[in-house]
């Protein structure tokens, strides 16, 4: 007898092909004389059925959803050797940023832009790779003032203001400019 492991509507990771897919349907094949399904299906979209086996949950690792598994790699520039670029400041590779737990996605810069300013392109590349760690940096300076603000010194007031108007812009998602007219975000168009 089986039943289902997945609901419809689901994201689950398709092992055997190596991508995330979303339960389009649920398919139990039923047998005569059994009140159960005696074997279930998962169409995800991706051309065949898959059984429970083939197919795993989204981990709920909090380093996920927080993006503390982004990272800063070292690729080879296929382009140019490190004679080729002894002014770059690691000659013969480039930065790239991984967002994904499995080496890939993320940020990367065409090998030109990089050769034009290696320098700001470093730098660019560690602060994307921190910038995780400092949007929980900011999220906790604002709940530190949030807590106690008559205790707060002014300038910690001042910071969490700050602080909550850079997290308020990274937060809010924009409406696009010819739908309001002005690229408001939704709350502050709702509100007038």
């Amino acid at each position: 007898m089986a039943r289902a492991q997945f609901q419809k509507g689901q994201k689950v990771w398709v092992e055997c092909v190596g991508a995330w897919a979303q339960i389009e349907k649920v398919q139990p094949v039923w047998a005569k004389g059994f009140e159960e399904p005696v074997r279930v299906t998962y169409d995800v979209g991706l051309g065949r059925e898959f059984l429970g086996h083939e197919l795993l949950l989204p981990t709920e690792d909090p380093a996920a959803s927080t993006g503390e598994s982004w990272r800063l790699m070292r690729a080879r520039n296929k382009w140019q050797t490190a004679d080729d670029c002894p002014h770059h400041p690691f000659p013969g590779t480039y930065p790239v940023v991984v967002t994904d737990k499995a080496d890939w996605g993320g940020w990367r810069v065409p090998g030109a832009e990089y050769d034009r300013d290696p320098d700001q392109i470093e730098f660019q590349a560690r602060l994307i790779a921190a910038s995780p760690q400092l949007l929980a940096l900011t999220q906790r300076l604002a709940a530190s003032v949030d807590e106690a603000p008559d205790d707060a010194p002014p300038e910690m007031v001042e910071l969490a203001r700050a602080a909550r108007a850079l997290l308020k812009s990274i937060t809010d998602v924009l409406v696009s400019p010819t739908e309001n007219g002005g690229g408001a975000s939704q709350r502050e168009t709702q509100a007038a």
